[in-house]
């Protein structure tokens, strides 16, 4: 099948013995967390942020000299933010009821994960988060129970809670609680690819306004991705969503009858697909300039024919986990000219880890009252500048987590954005808040280095 990727570098088809080690690559993280999980029964833990030089110190921390600062709370709860860890506490909430690609397996099994984004949130963003899963899934008593928490936190980040009742639930916080509340699932996988697509089309020089994307998966993340692509310029007709039952469209009865719960994904339909295009994945990827898949594991998900179909210099993004919905080297052979998946064995990993630690540094840095779409785009647009200046090309087009400056400058970009829309409680130049948050992500290197080197912290099991 011949190629449109032009004048590019050749492709590299791999031997199946290779095609076996990435399969093998792709179980070794599933292998080690069998060990290591066992071995250090759970991946945080709290530490003091105040010296405690003798016992004598405790009648400051604690009672009596305690009563001082509850006294200045109670007097103008305001103080809050500063006499305690308020600033810098997020809370990473749960049902359990779409956790990873596992479905729903309660809190209880929702909790390793949770645990794993509070140690991402410290570590790369020098924010302290608590995983507090929830034993109900009871949308209002998430909401009843969110907002009740809400004086020990800056920020709520909602995790792996099924649709629709995601979407209502992000919603109704937002608006109720004031404190930032976001849905990691659906603005921050939206927000890194949207930063993705921005470089893509750099690469291939096309314009955002101009090009044909289908999103294949309509859940939290695809949903999301839409409306922020829409916010970002994209042109809704120009836009096609395929769920699991096929293209999505007004004249869908099944989808006509349960606008009620869907409100979202109804929305969408009545504007997007101007073509009035009907059919299955196939035939929402013909002539698509992008296509972001976020559905279920490959490979075999998507067909090279599908790929071949697209337009030239298409970009296609499959970022299901643990194995994409086509393999990259299929998808190029294809004619795709870039591709993205969501693993960090292959080019252009799209990972939200990318996203939510610096947005919420930011956020936090400013005390901002809720994340609106424009702080996630701001938050897009700088992750692309950084991968820009790093050097684009088809097999760069996103930053990796390695590179400390990209939460620095995410957060710099979202705390100004806030502050520009009058939703930020503090008003900060842009050179201390580069500088707060390089200090706070510089602090959390620095300590779990020294716990590993002291011994604090355990080496893995062999």
């Amino acid at each position: 099948m011949p190629s449109k990727r032009g004048g590019t570098k050749p492709i590299k088809v791999p031997t199946p013995q290779e095609v076996e080690e990435n399969l093998k690559r792709a179980n070794l993280p599933k292998e080690t967390s069998a060990k290591y999980h066992p071995f250090y029964q759970g991946k945080i833990e709290v530490v003091s942020r105040v010296p405690v030089r003798s016992l004598d110190d405790f009648a400051i921390w604690y009672t009596p000299g305690v009563a001082q600062p509850c006294l200045e709370i109670k007097a103008d709860p305001t103080k809050v933010w500063n006499l305690t860890n308020k600033w810098n506490q997020v809370a990473v909430v749960t049902d359990g009821t779409r956790v990873l690609g596992l479905g729903d397996i309660g809190p209880e099994a929702g909790l390793p994960v949770m645990e794993g984004k509070a140690l991402l949130f410290k570590y790369l963003g020098g924010i302290d988060a608590f995983p507090i899963p929830l034993n109900t899934k009871d949308p209002e008593k998430i909401i009843e129970t969110v907002k009740l928490i809400t004086p020990s936190f800056g920020g709520i980040n909602l995790e792996d809670i099924s649709q629709p009742k995601c979407f209502y639930i992000l919603e109704r916080l937002r608006k109720e609680c004031e404190i930032a509340v976001w849905h990691d699932d659906q603005q921050g996988t939206a927000t890194i690819n949207v930063a993705g697509v921005i470089n893509a089309l750099k690469v291939v020089g096309k314009k955002i306004g101009d090009v044909a994307i289908t999103l294949v998966g309509a859940g939290a993340s695809g949903i999301r991705t839409a409306k922020i692509l829409l916010a970002a310029g994209a042109k809704p007709g120009h836009l096609i969503l395929v769920d699991s039952k096929g293209i999505i469209c007004p004249h869908r009865k099944d989808l006509e009858a349960v606008q009620k719960d869907f409100p979202e994904k109804w929305e969408l339909a009545k504007v997007s697909n101007e073509r009035d295009r009907e059919g299955g994945i196939a035939d929402g990827m013909r002539d698509a300039d992008v296509v972001i898949s976020a559905s279920k594991p490959g490979p075999g998900v998507i067909k090279k024919e599908w790929v071949a179909g697209m337009a030239d210099d298409a970009i296609l993004f499959v970022i299901a986990n643990p194995v994409p919905e086509i393999w990259p080297w299929e998808a190029l052979e294809a004619g795709a000219r870039v591709v993205a998946t969501g693993r960090s064995d292959f080019p252009n990993q799209v990972n939200n880890s990318l996203g939510f630690p610096g947005i919420f540094r930011g956020t936090l840095d400013v005390r901002a009252k809720t994340i609106t779409d424009e702080m996630c785009i701001a938050a897009a647009q700088e992750l692309a500048k950084v991968a820009e200046e790093e050097g684009l090309s088809e097999d760069h087009i996103v930053p990796t987590m390695e590179n400390t400056q990209v939460f620095i400058r995410e957060a710099v970009a979202v705390a100004m954005k806030a502050m520009e829309q009058g939703i930020a409680r503090l008003t900060r130049t842009r050179q201390d808040l580069h500088d707060t948050a390089s200090a706070l992500i510089r602090r959390s290197h620095e300590q779990t280095k020294f716990l590993m080197h002291e011994g604090f912290i355990r080496p893995p099991p062999p």
